[in-house]
């Protein structure tokens, strides 16, 4: 271990995984879902102020293509191992299925 991670406090800590191999992966897709969706929202208010140049942008193709773009950059945050509320959200569904609900 190292003196950063022994040193570090217990709530930055995510819990272990099973590796991916040996994941859900009905359960791990949704997981990174809510994620992207979580990351798409905190990004999108990001770039609400932002101003289009009035020459050459802006209208209602330049929001729609923004938001594309906004989802993708969420999307590919996740796939990059995100901030961690995949691993917590994918606990929490398995929780759920050992207790049948």
């Amino acid at each position: 271990m190292s003196i950063a991670a022994a040193s570090a406090p217990a709530y930055l800590h995510t819990p272990s995984q099973p590796p991916q191999a040996h994941r859900n992966p009905k359960a791990w897709e949704t997981a990174k879902d809510f994620e992207s969706q979580f990351l798409s929202t905190m990004t999108q208010s990001m770039f609400d102020g932002v101003k289009a140049n009035s020459l050459f942008g802006g209208g209602q193709g330049e929001d729609m293509f923004r938001s594309m773009l906004v989802g993708q950059y969420s999307k590919e945050m996740t796939n990059a191992g995100g901030i961690g509320i995949a691993d917590r959200i994918y606990s929490e569904i398995l929780k759920l299925q050992e207790h049948g609900q």
